[in-house]
């Protein structure tokens, strides 16, 4: 067996930066267009909890009333509101605070189709409905 003397000339070891990479931008979900004092609120309609500032646009459940688009409705079942500074948290509601908001379209959503099966007994329902909803714009807290 023949050894092979190695030297620090052989041993030279070459090494390479590694330059780091450009952070990739993602594609983040919009958050919610926040006033420019950063005052929001939080109200429930419907059965859901919706974080709205003034200037926002939302979809919420049809309301039970006779409305035309255009008119004004105000949402007093606030939980929480906050006007950049301080915050007040309601138990469950906060006192003597509403927000404003005015109804800018009233559409249905794209029909939903539910299929009830069950094999070998020749069971077969087809349903379908499409979902009322108001859009409305928030004008004041």
């Amino acid at each position: 067996m023949a050894t092979k003397e190695s030297t620090t000339e052989e041993m030279e070891v070459t090494t390479t930066e590694a330059k780091p990479k450009a952070a990739k931008a993602t594609k983040a979900s919009k958050p919610a267009k926040m006033a420019s004092n950063g005052a929001f609120s939080v109200i429930m309609t419907g059965g859901k909890q919706y974080k709205v500032s003034v200037g926002n646009k939302l979809k919420i459940e049809k309301i039970m009333g006779d409305h035309k688009e255009g008119d004004a409705i105000v949402f007093d079942q606030v939980l929480m509101t906050c006007d950049g500074a301080t915050t007040v948290v309601g138990a469950p509601t906060v006192a003597g605070s509403k927000v404003a908001a005015t109804i800018s379209k009233i559409a249905r959503h794209p029909k939903i189709t539910v299929i009830k099966y069950k094999q070998k007994s020749r069971y077969f329902k087809k349903n379908g409905h499409k979902q009322p909803y108001f859009e409305v714009t928030i004008n004041s807290l």
